[in-house]
């Protein structure tokens, strides 16, 4: 056997391992610009059809994951992509999606008034293929409903991001764990005032693939 074969046998047999754990193989790399951490994902690309999770325990840090989330999502969306972001006390304001090239009259905002009604709004959604992605903001979410929202997008493939209200580490059944905490922002040529926003990205568990920051 030379060594292209088993080059080849190898690369299978991983993507085969991926399909097996829930997680679809990109044929193509989606680019999220961050640079090397890229290198953190299985085969160097981030896992689609997948749920992933954020760690937001301060209101601060959720305006940063928000923000965040909202980049990734312009990479997935494209021109004709549709996500619906479910909450029971939404603080996002819709015009301001556009900095981060999404564009609002592409994301459903689902407004609930009763915190446990996201985890069962976000399980059917996961499960309509004709959506880009799935964002639900909730406080906890244990194993059992982290499983069920893996199993519904291994169906799918639509692609689900969970911010949580709560700085408690648990074990759950997502692909990926995530905090981004802001930083100070990015003044230009030292004028004063507001400048670009800054976060700290931590990649804190990536299954198949490696923890970065």
């Amino acid at each position: 056997m030379v060594k292209g074969d088993q080059s080849n046998i190898i690369t299978a047999l991983r993507s085969d391992i991926l399909r097996m754990e829930g997680l679809r193989p990109g044929t193509t790399p989606v680019d999220l610009g961050l640079g090397t951490m890229g290198k953190s994902f299985p085969n160097g690309s981030f896992p689609l059809g997948a749920v992933h999770e954020f760690l937001s325990p301060l209101p601060e840090d959720t305006a940063s994951t928000s923000g965040f989330i909202s980049g990734i999502l312009s990479s997935l969306m494209g021109d004709n992509g549709t996500v619906l972001w479910i909450s029971a006390s939404r603080t996002i304001f819709p015009p301001a999606l556009n900095s981060f090239g999404v564009r609002p009259d592409r994301v459903v905002f689902v407004d609930l008034n009763k915190e446990k009604d996201v985890m069962w709004v976000m399980d059917e959604a996961l499960k309509c293929g004709a959506l880009t992605a799935v964002v639900g903001e909730m406080k906890e979410i244990g194993f059992t409903e982290s499983r069920r929202l893996q199993l519904a997008v291994e169906q799918s493939q639509v692609t689900g991001f969970i911010v949580r209200h709560d700085a408690k580490i648990n074990t759950t059944a997502c692909v990926s764990r995530w905090r981004i905490t802001p930083l100070a922002s990015e003044l230009i040529n030292d004028l004063p005032g507001v400048g670009f926003p800054q976060w700290r990205v931590e990649l804190l568990r990536m299954r198949n693939g490696r923890a970065g920051v």
